[in-house]
Formats: structure tokens, C-alpha cells, sequence
């Protein structure tokens, strides 16, 4: 089944996400990011965080990850 077939419906993805790469645990073709809720499509997943386990949208919203870790912010 590919994306173009009838009955295709988006799933979610579960990743473990390592340095410079990240393994597929439970297939799917998004992520959501942990700040913004937004679905990330797998081939579109650039941000990350090793130590907290959580997909970002972008560079944004990875910097706001990164400051209420370090209690900069709420």
C-alpha cells in the first residue's frame, strides 16, 4: 500500500532518536512535534532532541525545547 492508494490514512510514527540519525520503532509517516503539536512528516524531520526523546517542527521550536530545559522559560 503507498500513499496514493484508497483507504491510505497518515500514521503516526514512534522514533528513538539518536546523534545525526534516528531508528524507526513502530512505522508511520509523521511525528508530532513536542512543542507546537504540529505533524512532521518522517521524510521532513530535521530537529530533535537525544536526551529528551522529542521531534521538532523547526529550529524554533527546537530553541524553545531547549529553554524550558534549562527552566528559561515555562
Amino acid at each position: 500500500m503507498n500513499i496514493l492508494d484508497s483507504g491510505f490514512a497518515p500514521s503516526e510514527a514512534k522514533i528513538r532518536y539518536l546523534d545525526a540519525d534516528y531508528v524507526v520503532i513502530q512505522p508511520g509517516t509523521f511525528v508530532r512535534c513536542a512543542i507546537t503539536g504540529a505533524p512532521i512528516a518522517i521524510e521532513d524531520l530535521s530537529y530533535w532532541s537525544v536526551d529528551r526523546q522529542e521531534p521538532y517542527a523547526n529550529a524554533e521550536a527546537a530553541f524553545t525545547a531547549y529553554r524550558r530545559a534549562i527552566g528559561e522559560i515555562d
